[in-house]
């Protein structure tokens, strides 16, 4: 029986906990509330990929590109030297992207989105994806039916026509239990990596969960990690009792 497919993710202490790595080709969710460090995660992920020889896209719906490559900067990380290069390449949200959207346009808001993808990934030669987050934050609450169906044909059209390893973001609302902003998310990826901040006494620690990795014997137990500038998350090992 041949191994499933691997692709590391370079977060120190990360791959050994799911087996070496995330499943090539499919779809992982990062949630967590805002501070949690998503984002720096997610840009380690494309950032590893370049030290591998892979070229990795980064789709920014709710942030200037300009403010992605700064707030890189100031954390040690030389983006735009990446994007110059042409390893890294951060996509702006498609144009006519928000008005398909506003008008519920599933099929033609989608289809925007992966034509964008496609014609990026096949112009740097991408084979790791980063959404971020996977829908525009300021959702109306009477949208979010639409919001969802929208993930869920998001997710099988990625999987299904780009076939690269992608991290889709979901910022959690502060308080809630809930693994995604829009209930949807959870259900569609292969794997869940949580990100959170837990309160003991008078100390807060970062958390890391994998509550989902799909054929990975994966604990589901709370790790605790740092932020080291420079470097990115790490994984210091399971969270004491």
């Amino acid at each position: 029986m041949s191994p499933i497919d691997r692709v590391p993710t370079g977060i120190p202490g990360l791959d050994e906990i799911i087996e070496g790595g995330l499943l090539k080709g499919r779809t992982h969710l990062v949630a967590g509330e805002t501070g949690t460090g998503k984002t720096i995660l997610s840009l380690q992920f494309l950032l590893h990929g370049v030290k591998l020889g892979e070229r990795g896209i980064y789709m920014a719906i709710d942030e200037d590109k300009e403010n992605i490559i700064k707030g890189a900067e100031s954390f040690g990380w030389d983006l735009s030297r990446y994007v110059e290069m042409g390893a890294i390449s951060i996509m702006q949200i498609v144009p006519g992207f928000a008005e398909k959207f506003k008008k519920k346009y599933i099929e033609a808001a989608v289809g925007s989105v992966i034509t964008g993808i496609k014609r990026e990934m096949e112009r740097i030669g991408a084979t790791r994806l980063v959404i971020d987050p996977i829908a525009p934050l300021l959702t109306k609450e009477e949208d979010i039916p639409f919001t969802r169906e929208y993930i869920r044909e998001l997710v099988l059209a990625i999987e299904q026509q780009l076939g690269c390893t992608t991290l889709i973001v979901s910022e959690i609302p502060t308080g809630s239990n809930a693994l995604s902003r829009f209930g949807v998310e959870e259900f569609l990826a292969s794997g869940i990596i949580t990100l959170g901040l837990l309160r003991k006494s008078t100390q807060v620690y970062r958390t890391l969960c994998v509550r989902k990795m799909r054929w990975t014997a994966v604990d589901p137990v709370l790790y605790k990690f740092k932020i080291v500038k420079g470097v990115g998350v790490v994984v210091e090992g399971p969270l004491a009792e």
